[in-house]
């Protein structure tokens, strides 16, 4: 299949998935929607050695019992290459500010700038033009 093509159908399918689901810890969150798209494609993300999560301590918890202290972390720990936000294709992992105790929110991209993810500011999960970008990974 061509590349491009597999991308967005990952990332079409982390929308239909995720969009207008409203956010809970463990279980329509930033990693929870990473992992989604890391499995379209092809990657095996490795969930189940962290435990489940309920609370953002609990979050910091299953982090640590993976080995890391930071999603940025356990994203290299993957072996996924870093790149500019800037060039992120549809279906990368974009990192943006979030609130405490992460070091930011994953997104999915979309295209054109444009991620989905959670933001404080919303219900569930939506389509987002972020202003500032912390990171981004190849998938």
């Amino acid at each position: 299949m061509i590349e491009m093509i597999r991308r967005q159908q990952a990332a079409q399918a982390a929308v239909d998935r995720f969009k207008g689901q409203p956010w809970e810890l463990g279980k329509n969150d930033c990693v929870r929607m990473a992992a989604f798209v890391l499995r379209k494609m092809g990657h095996r993300p490795q969930l189940g050695k962290a435990g489940s999560y309920k609370t953002g301590a609990g979050s910091l918890l299953a982090l640590k019992r993976a080995g890391y202290s930071t999603l940025a972390e356990a994203l290299d720990g993957m072996g996924l290459e870093r790149v500019a936000p800037a060039s992120a294709r549809v279906a990368d992992i974009v990192m943006i500010p979030g609130e405490a105790p992460l070091d930011g929110a994953l997104t999915i991209a979309v295209g054109n700038g444009r991620v989905l993810g959670y933001h404080q500011d919303l219900a569930s999960a939506d389509i987002l033009q972020p202003v500032q970008y912390i990171a981004a990974w190849r998938v």
